[in-house]
């Protein structure tokens, strides 16, 4: 069983895109739109028999005339498909993630020595933290054992 077609029409204002399919999102889908034209009301369905007697012979098919016209309707031109990246961006994005794995690479390594000189660092601050405090025990035991002789 084959579903019935309905006539769907939408404008640009200077052209209307005339399309014969069996529901409104494979209209939309023909014209290519990426929001909903009949919700804002840019697309209606159409009842008119010369409209559905000129999409009949080609279902799915956008057919196009100048706006409020009653002029035969012509094939609408197909969209070009978009190229694929060009060798030359191909090559800079290859370029770009070899230099990005250096950079990484260099700050690992520069990272690393930082980390180790940090180790070394903290435990000579230890080293000599340990070696202050044992001195100034040892002196504040002598300071108080002479003022102890004082009085």
């Amino acid at each position: 069983m084959t579903q019935r077609l309905k006539v769907f029409v939408t404008s640009d204002g200077l052209t209307d895109y005339v399309v014969a399919t069996s529901s409104k999102a494979k209209a939309l889908s023909a014209w290519g739109a990426h929001q909903d034209l009949f919700k804002t009301g840019g697309a209606h369905e159409s009842d008119d028999p010369a409209l559905v007697a000129m999409t009949a012979a080609s279902p799915g098919v956008v057919l196009r005339r100048p706006a409020d016209s009653k002029a035969a309707l012509a094939t609408a031109p197909k969209r070009a498909k978009p190229k694929g990246p060009s060798k030359a961006a191909l090559q800079k994005v290859a370029r770009l993630e070899q230099e990005l794995a250096v950079e990484i690479a260099g700050y690992d390594a520069e990272r690393t020595r930082i980390d180790a000189a940090q180790v070394e660092l903290d435990a000579r601050r230890s080293g000599l933290e340990d070696g202050f405090m044992k001195r100034r025990a040892k002196l504040q035991i002598a300071l108080r054992a002479a003022r102890a002789a004082l009085g």
